[in-house]
């Protein structure tokens, strides 16, 4: 049995057909791929993205004398000077406000701020001014020293991106937001007595040979190492006992 050119004709697909068979299945063999990331991809480590970095910052006081200083100001004085002292290079800088109402008396309180300062440790101390907001002002004495302090690189509070939005697929990734950490990086810089620290840790002092050399006796003779207080004190009570 033969068949006709004809009939075999209408059993070929077309070629519209066969594109949509290829289309078809490539649709679907990319379904089965993975999705391969290009660029680089982001660290999602708060202390990455908020660095805390050293550096010199002024640290300020302002101090409005009258015709003389009074106790409070001295004792202001006598801390600020301690911790210029300690904190930075012992040197301390007075800006008198040129202008103002009180400038008289700004100058007149010199020699007793700069003796005060002296007398706290400050070794040099320089002048210098600043203009008054207004002659009617009564300005203030500034006086500042340069010490190191540990703080965020940038601001916090800043959202480069929205956490989840409904238009695009952008915040929808299982990783933390750009402003996390932020805020406990920050208050951890504030919170630390010695900057330094954070960059490495303190030489260790010298150990009590005295005491270990006791504790070491006692094992050597088989005692107790432990300390036990056998002199109570008074001045700690039970709440509530007579």
């Amino acid at each position: 049995m033969t068949v006709s050119k004809k009939n075999s004709a209408a059993f070929r697909p077309s070629s519209v057909l066969r594109a949509s068979l290829f289309t078809l299945v490539s649709l679907s063999l990319a379904g089965c791929t993975d999705r391969l990331a290009t660029g680089s991809v982001a660290s999602d480590d708060y202390r990455a993205r908020h660095p805390i970095v050293l550096g010199e910052r002024p640290v300020t006081i302002n101090l409005t004398p009258g015709a003389k200083l009074d106790e409070v100001s001295k004792r202001r004085l006598a801390e600020f000077g301690a911790a210029a002292r300690e904190e930075g290079s012992g040197r301390a800088e007075i800006l008198v406000p040129v202008g103002a109402m009180n400038e008289a008396q700004a100058r007149a309180a010199l020699t007793e701020i700069r003796a005060a300062l002296q007398e706290s440790g400050v070794s040099t101390i320089n002048l210098g001014s600043y203009p008054a907001p207004s002659p009617r002002a009564q300005a203030p004495l500034r006086i500042t020293y340069r010490a190191l302090r540990a703080a965020v690189a940038h601001r916090c509070g800043h959202w480069p991106a929205d956490l989840a939005s409904g238009s695009t697929l952008e915040g929808w990734e299982n990783q933390s937001y750009w402003n996390y950490g932020c805020a406990q990086q920050q208050m951890l810089a504030a919170q630390v007595d010695d900057p330094r620290d954070l960059e490495a840790q303190r030489a260790s002092t010298p150990t009590d040979i005295r005491l270990r050399n006791r504790v070491f006796e006692k094992v050597r003779q088989g005692s107790d190492p432990s300390t036990t207080w056998t002199t109570p004190n008074p001045a700690i009570t039970t709440l509530g006992s007579k």
